[in-house]
């Protein structure tokens, strides 16, 4: 179980979603499983996966919501740039650029939903538990809850005693192992 949350891929992409930049983690992702340098060597074959495993087919010109790699399922998310003429980039530009962020969705999202409603979890009970699943502390859960850390503990007790637990790794343990 990873400590911290895998970092986002990046890609900046024109209005046709031809690859104008992108950071090494979308290369990561979009070339798994053959090595990142296969994508550097070919703009085109970049350009050429982002069309295939990003951009719907039923609707042109639109991301996907979701993308999978492997076994691994991330989030995709495109926020339009509208580049206005202006003196800045000379003539304007055509259509302007989307910036498309890949974010890891966790596979145990699904599980975390099934077990708060068989041991009757609340809902923040259930985002005390998501959070305790990607490696936080109680005061950065609660830092991202906007909550206490005393708060969190209770959620954690809660839970514990719901699930028939001790600990917290016995939370966990309970979400990777049960059937």
């Amino acid at each position: 179980m990873p400590t911290t949350p895998a970092r986002p891929g990046l890609i900046v992409a024109d209005s046709a979603f031809a690859v104008i930049a992108c950071n090494a983690e979308a290369l990561r992702i979009l070339t798994y499983p053959e090595r990142p340098d296969i994508a550097r060597q070919s703009d085109s074959w970049l350009a050429c996966k982002v069309r295939s495993a990003l951009v719907e087919r039923s609707a042109p010109l639109k991301i996907v919501e979701q993308f999978r790699s492997d076994r691994r399922t991330y989030l995709c998310r495109s926020f339009p740039l509208d580049l206005k003429k202006s003196p800045a980039n000379g003539s304007g530009a055509n259509g302007g650029l989307h910036v498309v962020l890949l974010e890891r969705r966790s596979n145990y999202a699904v599980r975390v939903s099934e077990l708060s409603q068989r041991f009757g979890l609340t809902t923040r009970e259930q985002q005390t538990v998501e959070n305790l699943l990607e490696g936080l502390t109680s005061k950065e859960i609660a830092q991202r809850m906007n909550i206490s850390p005393n708060t969190v503990k209770a959620f954690l007790r809660l839970t514990m005693v719901k699930m028939n637990v001790s600990t917290r790794s016995g939370i966990i343990g309970r979400i990777i192992g049960d059937s």
